[in-house]
């Protein structure tokens, strides 16, 4: 009689909650992985910073380790995150994916501002983990340049984007849901969570600089809190994006502003200038609010859309899925054939 087969089981140890636009690529990357035949759940971090909450998470995810008995564990973030995985993950396979403020230095590394502290002690910890993990994600190359160690093992994944939600509309179509005027210009920023690192002040100066010329230009700010559904709505009506971060990974953003065709300016940050290679009415800039002001004058002046969509086809999260899949299985089978048989172990506990 033939044993059927077992599924590949995996944990996503994810930081922060599980709503809202904090950690949404892990979590869509995870239903994606689904529809591919592996089995996710997700563990999110509550705390990251209280000593003694970590050690309440720690023991937590033990135990959710111990009754789910994934094949592998997926950090998705490196720092604190990574390090609480390599340490709970015991005898299985560790994949950790690297998005960026996990390895790239603080943009105020020179002043004295609180956390600097913190910061780099997260990056230290992001650096040993890469030493306990069997798979080494980076969504850049030059986020894999920064590993410390085992940089000639590391793969580079972007984190993907989401082609059934990012698509291509009509502008005026789009604003007309959204109640905005017809005639103004707008300049999509997402500040995020961290608009420091994002430059909200240099988007905020550029967006002034361009009023000289079109005095109804308007920045329209994302500041985290967005119903992520409502993403691809103000992408599509808006004019064009911006791009102002000190430091990124692979900036989502970019990503899924392509796959709506809409026009990008940006610094040179993360892996823009690759995903804006040949993309018409994109544009890379100097960090200069009069240089991007004047480029965000001359792209918004009529309404231009992008051949962006035939940029990302490559990078839907379907077909992330599939990539990652077969690099978990490359994973496990290593596991297998070295001394201490983790996939036999890991696959024979899923049984249980």
């Amino acid at each position: 009689m033939t044993a059927m087969p077992v599924s590949l089981r995996v944990l996503f140890v994810i930081p922060g909650e599980n709503h809202g636009s904090s950690m949404i690529f892990a979590r869509r990357q995870a239903h994606f992985l689904a529809e591919e035949g592996v089995e996710v759940e997700c563990f999110y971090l509550r705390s990251r910073t209280s000593p003694a909450a970590l050690v309440r998470e720690y023991f937590r995810l033990r135990g959710h380790i111990a009754g789910f008995k994934p094949a592998l564990v997926h950090a998705q973030f490196g720092t604190v995150t990574a390090m609480l995985s390599a340490m709970a993950a015991g005898h299985r396979p560790l994949a950790i994916s690297y998005r960026g403020g996990d390895l790239n230095p603080s943009p105020s590394s020179n002043s004295a501002k609180p956390g600097l502290g913190r910061s780099a002690f997260g990056r230290m910890l992001s650096q040993l983990a890469a030493l306990r993990a069997s798979l080494i994600i980076c969504v850049s190359e030059g986020l894999r340049q920064r590993l410390w160690w085992r940089r000639d093992r590391a793969v580079v994944l972007p984190s993907g984007v989401d082609l059934q939600l990012f698509q291509p509309e009509e502008r005026d179509s789009a604003r007309m849901r959204l109640g905005w005027p017809a005639d103004d210009r707008v300049v999509l920023f997402n500040a995020g969570h961290d608009p420091g690192n994002k430059r909200l002040d240099l988007a905020l100066a550029s967006a002034t600089a361009a009023r000289r010329r079109w005095p109804r230009l308007r920045l329209e700010i994302l500041d985290g809190k967005v119903d992520p559904g409502r993403i691809p709505a103000l992408m599509n009506a808006s004019d064009c994006l911006l791009v102002a971060s000190d430091n990124e990974g692979s900036p989502s953003v970019i990503q899924e502003a392509l796959a709506c065709a809409l026009p990008i300016v940006s610094v040179d940050v993360g892996d823009a200038a690759l995903r804006l290679r040949g993309v018409a009415h994109t544009c890379l800039v100097e960090r200069d609010a009069e240089s991007i002001g004047r480029v965000l004058a001359e792209i918004t002046a009529v309404p231009l859309r992008t051949n962006g969509p035939e940029a990302v086809h490559e990078l839907g999260f379907d077909c992330m899925a599939r990539k990652l899949c077969h690099m978990y299985r490359e994973t496990l089978a290593r596991a297998a054939d070295g001394p201490r048989g983790v996939l036999a172990r890991a696959l024979g506990s899923a049984k249980d």
